[in-house]
């Protein structure tokens, strides 16, 4: 049997990159997707036929997670079509970098904005439905620059330290109702962002690393998978490091 088979799982952010990857590996293992981005361009129409293509439900919806009403009409319309939610994984999530002299408020608000407060905005959404249930498995996804901290990303580290503190709290809030929450702090990966970055760049990145390569996209969607399903039965209010021993 396989691991997700007859669970839904909403991925936030997913038409591409991490969380894409997330989303086809939960299919593979029988899940039932419903994935958001903030637009359903050809990219999430693209992943939506690919998921759909390997034999599972699967739907994109349009959601600006990080308003708080949108979200909520979302998650109401995605438990109606779907029946139930299993597993939520929180990856929507931008970069404005900047020194701290030099950031705006906007570039600020930002980033606290659609990376943590969406979190919180679909996890109150889906808590009542995971009540009801008396299961679910959150998953917040956060960064070795929220456990470390990095220099010119202070909006962004802010971010995703703020997601590992939310993970640990419904974990002790939640969990009562058989409901686990978890965090992972990917660290280098390979992307379509660091695909551009200049060859030297990644070499130099790589000689930090002591596995000595940048993770993939399924490296990370791997770890998912272990914190969506009943293996990690009793595992709940942790931080998982996915970035080759950069961060020890």
């Amino acid at each position: 049997m396989k691991l997700l088979e007859g669970k839904v799982a909403v991925v936030t952010g997913a038409a591409r990159g991490i969380g894409k990857a997330i989303a086809i590996k939960f299919a593979s293992e029988g899940a039932n997707v419903a994935f958001t981005d903030l637009a359903i361009d050809d990219n999430a129409k693209a992943t939506e036929s690919e998921i759909t293509a390997m034999g599972v439900k699967c739907k994109a919806y349009a959601s600006n997670a990080a308003d708080f009403e949108d979200t909520a009409k979302v998650v109401a319309q995605i438990a109606e079509e779907f029946g139930r939610i299993d597993v939520l994984v929180n990856n929507a999530g931008i970069t404005r970098d900047g020194a701290i002299k030099r950031m705006t408020e906007s570039q600020w608000d930002m980033v606290i904005n659609i990376n943590l407060k969406s979190a919180f905005n679909f996890i109150h959404a889906v808590q009542p439905i995971m009540f009801k249930q008396k299961c679910g498995s959150i998953i917040n996804m956060s960064s070795v620059v929220g456990v470390h901290g990095n220099a010119n990303q202070a909006n962004y580290s802010a971010s995703k330290a703020g997601m590992i503190g939310l993970a640990k709290s419904v974990a002790q809030e939640l969990g009562p109702r058989n409901i686990r929450a978890n965090a992972v702090a990917p660290g280098f990966i390979m992307t379509e962002m660091t695909d551009v970055l200049p060859q030297e760049v990644k070499d130099a990145w790589n000689q930090r690393i002591p596995l000595r390569r940048g993770g993939t996209t399924e490296d990370v969607a791997n770890v998912c998978l272990f914190l969506a399903s009943d293996l990690s039965a009793y595992v709940s209010g942790q931080v998982i490091q996915v970035d080759g021993a950069m961060n020890t």
